[in-house]
């Protein structure tokens, strides 16, 4: 009996080893791969150390500009590692900060010229502000005082628009800047339209220009633009800057023809193609570096730019080949005295 259980019990053993089997020893054991997730760029914190710029923007810009003004200063601030903030006025509290390094301001004028000679360490950029002459830590931006690329453009983009180039300008008689500007503007459209040849017979040589004579009187503007208009058949018009009031703008806006200008009235005129403005921006832009590596006392001109622009009479395809016109222009590539 004894003998017959020791044999139960080896037989049991002797199955269950044959039923659990061997771990196998061929198959490799399964690597982890550690995952690497990028760390973000190291930014720089501002500390009150910081070198730090201020705009000076007055509180009733309109927000389309003060936004713009801002955004520029505030990118240019950042990629130069400076703090940035924007003032209504500048005080002479303002100027005791040590780590103010850059002024840019707006009209009205915050007083810079007074202001400046007592930050000797601060750059000071005054925009298209009257009466302030650049010297010591003092730039200043002024106005485009340029005359002839305006009206070449001018000629250019209007004869791309009306037919048979009726176009016609007004100019200020005596005034040595506007006889270049006529010649550019004829230079204009002869550089659209090559010989301007047309189909029909005119008496009139395309473009027309009329002169006022100095002393008139502005509210007599009107009749020489309907003398253009009406009597020699102009469908497009370019008013020289120092003869183009607001009121005398809206005027010839009524009076169904394309208008062209270098600033444009706040109630737009009708037939307002666009305007030829000083880009502010891009000055801003170009001057930056100059200021941050506190060198001052320039004049700084402001290249040309296209603004206020009517997609429903300037298309963008005739947009882009304008643009491309004053692109050349301000390279010298074209030359406004000869098309």
């Amino acid at each position: 009996m004894r003998a017959k259980q020791i044999l139960f019990v080896l037989l049991l053993v002797s199955i269950l080893t044959a039923c659990g089997g061997t771990e196998p020893t061929d198959i490799p054991a399964p690597t982890v791969v550690p995952s690497h997730t990028p760390q973000p760029p190291a930014t720089a914190i501002p500390t009150s150390s910081t070198p730090l710029a201020i705009l000076v923007l007055p509180a009733d810009m309109d927000k389309t500009s003060f936004d713009l003004y801002q955004e520029t200063v505030y990118d240019l601030a950042q990629t130069s590692g400076f703090r940035f903030q924007v003032r209504n006025v500048l005080t002479p509290e303002d100027l005791a900060d040590p780590t103010l390094k850059v002024v840019i301001a707006l009209p009205p004028d915050p007083g810079i010229a007074s202001l400046a000679p007592t930050a000797p360490g601060v750059q000071f950029l005054a925009v298209n502000i009257p009466n302030l002459t650049a010297g010591g830590n003092v730039s200043v931006l002024a106005p485009d005082g340029q005359a002839e690329l305006p009206a070449f453009l001018a000629g250019y983009t209007l004869a791309m628009l009306v037919e048979e180039y009726h176009l016609g300008m007004l100019y200020p008689e005596g005034d040595n800047d506007a006889n270049r500007a006529v010649n550019a503007f004829n230079n204009g459209m002869r550089y659209y339209c090559g010989l301007c040849k047309t189909i029909y017979f005119s008496p009139i040589a395309y473009p027309t220009f009329l002169s006022i004579p100095p002393g008139e009187n502005p509210d007599t503007y009107g009749g020489y633009a309907n003398v253009l208009i009406n009597d020699r058949d102009v469908d497009a018009l370019y008013i020289y800057p120092s003869l183009a009031s607001d009121d005398f703008l809206t005027y010839v806006g009524t009076q169904g023809v394309y208008l062209i200008g270098t600033v444009m009235p706040q109630q737009r005129p009708g037939g307002w193609v666009m305007t030829i403005t000083p880009d502010t921006i891009k000055a801003i832009q170009t001057s930056w570096s100059s200021m941050i590596a506190g060198q001052g006392g320039i004049t700084v001109q402001s290249p040309l730019g296209i603004a206020d622009v009517d997609p429903g009479i300037l298309t963008p395809g005739k947009q882009r080949l304008v643009q491309g016109v004053l692109d050349d222009l301000l390279a010298g590539r074209i030359l406004t005295s000869n098309p």
